[in-house]
Parts: structure tokens; sequence; C-alpha cells
């Protein structure tokens, strides 16, 4: 069974949603710790956090509340948004994080992020748009193609790939399975799809493509699409 992730992005110390990855389309919806709280109750055992202030400015800006969700929870968290140096994954380590997020900085030094993965628990983010992968909080479009970076990370000590579409991100539009299965495919490795998740009908889709291992719920929870009280997680 595919792990769910409720999912927080931060902004401003703020939980908030964007569309398509634009800031400003940010909505802000309250306290990002009272819905950690409220996700364990629902009985999710992993967070997805997102520091959004981080991603755009390329460094950390939302620590101390990770670190109070992470100590006052029994939840696993797994970070990203910014994290481009070893000493900031060794921070969130430090703070109780189970895995950290690697995006932009995967792209541009592969070699070092695999590295990284061999000394700590890391997930690489690929987030693309029209398969092309996009960074620095999606400012960015690259040349490179989504799946063959993918492929780059065969064999690696990799723990997850965190794929978004960033077409679907924040539309409630459905994810794209096919896109994700493709990127489960090229690297072999635990994949989580990310962005449009609609609500119960992506769930029963799910069963369909079995290298899916996670799927990150987000938006679709805030605008009240889908009640976690009534998922298995």
């Amino acid at each position: 069974m595919a792990v769910l992730f409720p999912a927080i992005d931060l902004l401003n110390t703020k939980a908030v949603r964007l569309t398509k990855g634009e800031k400003q389309s940010a909505k802000e919806y309250g306290c990002a710790f009272e819905f950690a709280k409220y996700f364990e109750e629902c009985g999710a055992t992993w967070l997805h956090i997102v520091d959004l202030d981080g991603a755009f400015e390329g460094s950390p800006k939302n620590l101390r509340i990770i670190e109070d969700i992470v100590k006052k929870t029994k939840l696993q968290i797994q970070v990203g948004g910014g994290i481009r140096t070893e000493e900031t994954i060794q921070s969130y380590i430090d703070i109780g994080v189970s895995r950290v997020i690697l995006g932009s900085a995967a792209l541009y030094n592969t070699e070092w992020a695999i590295i990284m993965a061999e000394k700590y628990p890391i997930a690489i983010s690929i987030d693309a748009n029209n398969g092309q992968i996009a960074t620095h909080g999606w400012a960015n479009i690259s040349q490179m193609k989504a799946n063959e970076f993918a492929s780059q990370l065969k064999g690696t000590c990799v723990q997850a790939i965190i794929c978004t579409d960033i077409q679907q991100d924040g539309m409630l539009s459905g994810i794209n399975f096919a896109f994700t299965e493709e990127i489960a495919e090229s690297s072999g490795i635990f994949t989580i799809a990310s962005g449009g998740f609609s609500g119960q009908q992506d769930l029963d889709k799910l069963h369909n493509y079995p290298k899916i291992s996670g799927i990150i719920i987000g938006k679709a929870f805030y605008e009240g699409k889908v009640d976690l009280k009534n998922i298995k997680f």
C-alpha cells in the first residue's frame, strides 16, 4: 500500500498553498503546527514540509517551527526548500528531521547529492514542467529531462524521489500518474507522486500504478476536497 504524505508548505511561518508554484498565488490557511497535530490525529505517520521561503531565497527560513513540529509530534518528517549545503542538511538532521529533500542542488551537482545520500537520509525532488526539470522555486526551467535525471539516480543510496508535475500542482485536477510511474521506472527508487491530488478518485487510481510508492496530499485537504479521517494511512 502506498504511503500517504499530508503536506504543509511554509511561507512566513504560516501554512499556505500555491498554484503552479507561483509565490503570488499563495493562499494562507493558518497555523502549521496545528495542522501537523491534526494530521497526526488522523493517523498519518509521515509529514511532507516545504520551506517556501527557503526555496525562493536559497536558505532555510522556518527552522524553528519545523523543529517545534518534530519535537511535539511523533510524525516522521521530510523537509525540502532551499537545501543546498551539507551544513543545512546536518542542521535538519540535528533537530530530528527524518529525511531531507534536495531539489535544485541535486540537479546542478548530482555527484554531490549522491554523496550526501550515502551519509544522510536524502530524497530528491524532481519537479517538471512539460517533462523538463524546474529549479529555484520552479522559477527556472532547465534543459534536463526529468526521466533522464531520474535514471542517473538508479542504484544510488537516495531513499526517495518526489515527483511533481508543475502544471497539475494546486489545480486539484488529478495526479499525473503516467509521468510519476515513468520516473519510478527510470530510477528504481521509492517514488512519491505530488501535484494535483484531487481526492478519493486519485487514491482509487493509485492501485493501477504499483510502481508509485507514495502520494502527497496538499490543497485537496485544505480546500475540503478530502477528509483525512476517512482515509487509511
